[in-house]
């Protein structure tokens, strides 16, 4: 069993931010049994932090049991430059509930809430909160990740709900979400799509939804739901296939991101690229599985392109190699990729006959490189 870092502090009360994620430097300066004038330096940004550290520092600061480090940590944040906003929303790295937190303080501000609602890593949640009174623009954008839209119930809603959407926009929402299986029937907008899409008879008798992620979760058994428990007997895997073959699109996207591996390894697989991407992005995901979809060359393009593009995963060096020798991943994300390989894993894969050829080249190359004696100059 794994034991705390000491040199970590622990999270003020209700912050659900790890101090893990910053610089061993900055921790003295948001650890709650710190002296409060090393918590306010913090507090008013005067720290050399860059962007997307500051902006975690400043969200752990608006928790400090001193009420002028919390106000000041919050009057910082409002008034962050764009030099260090225009950089920490765009950053994927940055944790989620930082860019929540952010996204609730600049809703007002366009240009800053389109940076939030792009960010992927944004939660669902946060979304959510603001797609009922945030800008058409802001909304349209909004609208065009399909997937928070399935994930999220109350991000239709409030898109449905928000006076300054176009009804073109909404009615476009809601025909996607009835089409993906999403039943909201206490959503008039949602009720007319049905119609548009299945007729009038669908008003008053709505298609059948298949079965739904919590019925299967509630089918799984708690047991079976836990991360380490035993693999699925044969029979019961074909029963949760079965049952997933007759699901939503909605409904898959909440098993994938909600179910245990089982699911995920079921649901990984699924010809919907919305569905797969659920599955990668689950907030469940071990790295064994990340390891194992950077290493299948049957996997969903999209699916690698979260991998590739996820800073923490490709930190690992088993999974950087993994998508390199994979011919679906583009050569331009290789290449970057084999910079970073230790001499002997380029040997191997200068003589790997099973990588493409460009790949098995350019490592030769770079192993001669690396290897060759430099010639003492005359």
């Amino acid at each position: 069993m794994s034991t705390a870092d000491p040199s970590v502090p622990a999270p003020p009360p209700g912050c659900p931010f790890n101090a893990e994620f910053l610089p061993p430097n900055l921790r003295k300066h948001v650890d709650p049994n710190a002296p409060v004038p090393l918590r306010m330096m913090a507090a008013k940004s005067l720290v050399p932090l860059n962007p997307a550290d500051m902006l975690g520092a400043l969200y752990m600061l608006t928790f400090d049991p001193d009420a002028g480090v919390r106000e000041t940590a919050a009057k910082t944040s409002s008034g962050l430059p764009d030099r260090i906003l225009g950089s920490a929303l765009r950053d994927e790295g940055v944790q989620p509930p930082v860019l929540g937190y952010f996204l609730g303080l600049l809703k007002d501000k366009e240009a800053y809430a389109e940076m939030l609602v792009l960010n992927s890593e944004t939660p669902d949640d946060a979304v959510a909160s603001v797609a009922g009174t945030c800008s058409p623009k802001v909304a349209e954008i909004i609208s065009q990740n399909q997937l928070r839209l399935l994930r999220n119930e109350g991000i239709i809603r409030g898109l449905c709900a928000n006076p300054g959407v176009p009804v073109s926009l909404v009615d476009s929402i809601c025909d996607f979400a009835v089409r993906s299986g999403l039943v909201l029937a206490d959503v008039p907008a949602m009720q007319a799509a049905r119609v548009r899409i299945y007729g009038p008879q669908a008003a008053a008798a709505p298609p059948d939804p298949g079965p739904t992620a919590e019925e299967v979760l509630q089918e799984l058994g708690t047991e079976a739901q836990a991360e380490d428990a035993a693999p699925m007997e044969e029979g019961k895997r074909m029963t949760l296939a079965q049952r997933i073959m007759k699901m939503s699109i909605a409904e898959k996207i909440k098993l994938g991101t909600l179910g245990n591996k089982e699911a995920r390894s079921a649901l990984i697989r699924d010809t919907n690229k919305l569905v797969c991407v659920a599955v990668i992005r689950s907030p469940r995901i071990t790295d064994g599985e990340v390891l194992a979809c950077a290493a299948n060359r049957a996997v969903n393009d999209d699916v690698l392109r979260v991998i590739y593009n996820n800073r923490e995963w490709t930190k690992m060096q088993k999974v950087k190699l993994a998508l390199v020798k994979n011919p679906k991943v583009p050569l331009t994300v290789t290449m970057k990729f084999l910079n970073t390989l230790r001499d002997a894993e380029l040997k191997d894969l200068s003589r790997d006959k099973n990588v493409p050829a460009a790949v098995q080249s350019f490592a030769k190359k770079l192993h001669e490189k690396k290897t060759t004696p430099k010639q003492p100059s005359k």
